[in-house]
C-alpha cells in the first residue's frame, strides 16, 4: 500500500491501482494455474489495508489463507527482493467467512420475495411460458401481502395459483395447471442442489459485508464456493442477486475517493453462460451504474472471451496472466485479450501473453485522468498474508470470532405464505363441507315433501325452485367468503432493474 493505491507488481516502474479509479471495475484472467487467485489475494489485502470491505468466491479453498500471517519463505522473499518490495512483510487480515450452505461459514440468505421473479427464473432455467406464470405468481402474492419466504412458500403459492387458474384468467390471462406442475418439479431440483439453504430468514443484511475494523481496515468477506460450484446455476444467481442487491439499497456517491465495497466475482463465465438477452442487458445496465454507488466489480476468469463485449468495455483495470494458443479458441482468445490494451511499442502482447510465467501478468490500469495506461509486462508482488487454505480448527476459530457471529447462524421460519395458503385451505374444506351437508339436507327436505304431499305438479315445482334458491344462496356465500379471505395488501411493492424488492 501507499497513499491512495494499491501496489500490484513492478514492470519498468511500479505498477498500481489507483483507490480513486478503482470503482470503475476491473478484469483477472488467466489460464489455470497461472497466478490469478494470488492476484485476487494481493488486490483484496490492499483494499482491507485502504479501509475498503471485500466480497470474494472461494472456488478452491486457498483464498482463505488471507485471514493468517503468511510465512517468510524463500520464494517470497526472493520475488519480493527482484522487484524492490523492500518493506515486504507478513500480516493477517480481517476476514468473515460466509457459505450458503452454513458448513463453512455463516448462512446466507435471502428471501423468494427479495430475490424476485426474473433471477428465481434464471436460478431454474425457466422457459418463457413458465416464467410468466412465476411472474403472475409474484404479483398476486404481492397484492394479497403473501410473504414468499422460502420454498415452501413459493410452493404453496404455485398450488393455490393452479387452483385459482379460472378465477384469474379475466385479470391474469390463462395459467395453465401444466406449467405450474413443470414449475413444481423444478423447484424440486432447486432442493436437491441446496436452495432450501439458501431462501428463507434472517436475510442477509448488506451493510454486513462493509464491516471495518476498530483499526479502520476493511473485512474481506470470503464465500465458501467449493461446494456451491457444484451448482454453477446457484452460484452464479446468488453473485448475480448479491450485485443486484448492493446496487439498488446503497446510495449515490459519485466518484469517491475510495470504493465503499470491492466485489470479486469469480468463475465469471457462469454469469454469462446461456443468459438470456434480456437479463445481459440488464446486467450491462447494473455493471455501468453501480460505480457511482461506489461499489467496483472485479470479473475474474480464464478468457477474456467469457465476458460480453459491452460489459467488457466498462472494466478499466486489468491484469492478464499467461493464455495458451493450442486451440483455435485460444488462439482467438489470445488475441481478443491482446486488443484490448493500449499497446506498448516494445513488445507484441499477442505474443507475450503465451509467454508469461505464473506470477507474471500484462497490467493496465486507469491513471489519475481515467486513461488506461500502457500495457506493462509485470511480476505481481507476493502476498503478506498465508499462501494455500487455513486448517479447519482455524476457520472456525475465525467464524467464533467473527463481529456477525450468531446474526445469522440460527434460521427463523415465521407465518408466511405457506402458513396462510394452509389456513385458507383448511377453511375453503370446511366451507365446501357445509355447503355438501346444506345439499343433503335440502335434497332430504325435497324427498320428504315428495312423500308427506299429493299436491299438483305446479306447487311441486314451486317448492323445487324454493330449495333451488336456498342451495345457490349457500353456494353464493361460500364464494364471497373464498374470494374476500385474503386480506390485500394497501402498499405497493415496488422492484429494482433485476426483479429485487426495494426495500427503502
Amino acid at each position: 500500500m501507499s497513499d491512495g493505491s494499491v501496489f500490484l507488481g513492478q514492470s519498468e516502474k511500479r505498477e498500481e491501482l489507483f483507490l480513486k479509479l478503482a470503482n470503475r471495475h476491473g478484469l483477472i484472467t488467466g489460464a489455470t494455474g497461472t497466478g490469478k487467485t494470488v492476484t485476487l489475494q494481493i488486490l483484496a489485502e490492499g483494499f482491507s489495508a485502504a479501509g475498503v470491505p471485500v466480497f470474494a468466491s472461494d472456488i478452491k479453498g486457498d483464498l482463505s489463507g488471507i485471514s493468517r500471517e503468511g510465512e517468510p519463505k524463500d520464494f517470497l522473499l526472493k520475488r519480493a527482493k527482484t522487484i524492490g518490495f523492500d518493506d515486504y512483510g507478513f500480516e493477517a487480515f480481517p476476514t468473515i467467512f460466509w457459505d450458503l450452505f452454513g458448513k463453512q461459514g455463516h448462512p446466507i440468505r435471502t428471501t423468494i420475495t427479495e430475490m424476485g421473479p426474473l433471477l428465481i427464473s434464471r436460478l431454474m432455467n425457466l422457459t418463457d411460458a413458465q416464467e410468466g406464470a412465476l411472474n403472475i405468481a409474484f404479483r398476486i402474492a404481492d397484492e394479497e401481502g403473501l410473504l414468499l419466504l422460502d420454498l415452501k412458500d413459493l410452493r404453496a403459492m404455485l398450488s393455490d395459483l393452479a387452483n385459482r387458474g379460472k378465477e384469474l384468467t379475466t385479470d391474469y390471462g390463462n395459467v395453465n395447471s401444466r406449467t405450474i406442475g413443470a414449475i413444481q418439479r423444478r423447484l424440486i431440483v432447486l432442493e436437491e442442489q441446496g436452495g432450501e439453504n439458501f431462501f428463507g430468514e434472517p436475510a442477509l443484511d448488506i451493510k454486513d459485508l462493509m464491516r471495518t475494523t476498530r483499526d479502520g481496515r476493511g473485512y474481506i468477506n470470503i464465500l465458501a464456493a467449493d461446494e456451491l460450484m457444484q451448482s454453477p446455476q446457484l452460484y452464479a444467481t446468488f453473485l448475480l442477486w448479491l450485485m443486484s442487491e448492493l446496487f439498488e439499497e446503497m446510495p449515490e456517491v459519485g466518484n469517491p475517493d475510495k470504493p465503499k465495497l470491492v466485489f470479486f466475482f469469480d468463475e465469471a463465465h457462469l454469469l454469462f453462460d446461456e443468459a438470456p438477452k434480456s437479463l445481459l442487458t440488464k446486467v450491462e445496465q447494473v455493471v455501468r451504474l453501480i460505480r457511482s454507488k461506489g461499489v467496483g466489480i472485479y470479473f475474474v476468469t480464464q478468457n477474456p472471451l467469457d465476458v460480453p463485449d459491452t460489459v467488457l468495455a466498462q472494466l478499466g483495470n486489468r491484469v492478464q496472466h499467461a493464455l495458451r494458443a493450442f486451440t483455435p479458441r485460444d488462439q482467438k482468445a489470445v488475441k481478443a485479450a491482446a486488443t484490448t490494451f493500449r499497446q506498448n511499442p516494445k513488445f507484441d502482447t499477442e505474443e507475450v501473453i503465451t509467454q508469461l510465467g505464473v506470477g507474471e501478468a500484462l497490467v493496465s490500469t486507469l491513471d489519475l485522468k481515467g486513461v488506461p495506461s500502457m500495457v506493462e509486462r509485470t511480476l505481481i508482488r507476493p502476498p503478506s498474508s498465508q499462501m494455500g487454505p487455513v486448517m479447519p480448527a482455524e476457520r472456525t476459530q475465525s467464524v467464533k470470532n467473527s463481529p456477525v457471529y450468531g446474526l445469522y447462524d440460527e434460521a427463523v421460519d415465521r407465518d408466511s405464505a405457506y402458513e396462510k395458503l394452509r389456513v385458507k385451505a383448511q377453511q375453503i374444506a370446511e366451507q365446501q363441507q357445509a355447503a355438501a351437508e346444506a345439499r343433503e339436507k335440502a335434497k332430504a327436505v325435497k324427498e320428504n315433501a315428495k312423500k308427506t304431499t299429493s299436491r299438483s305438479a305446479g306447487r311441486s315445482s314451486r317448492t323445487d325452485s324454493a330449495t333451488d334458491r336456498f342451495v345457490k344462496n349457500i353456494a353464493s356465500t361460500v364464494g364471497r367468503q373464498v374470494g374476500n379471505m385474503l386480506v390485500r395488501n394497501s402498499g405497493s411493492i415496488l422492484r429494482g432493474i433485476l426483479g429485487g424488492l426495494l426495500k427503502r
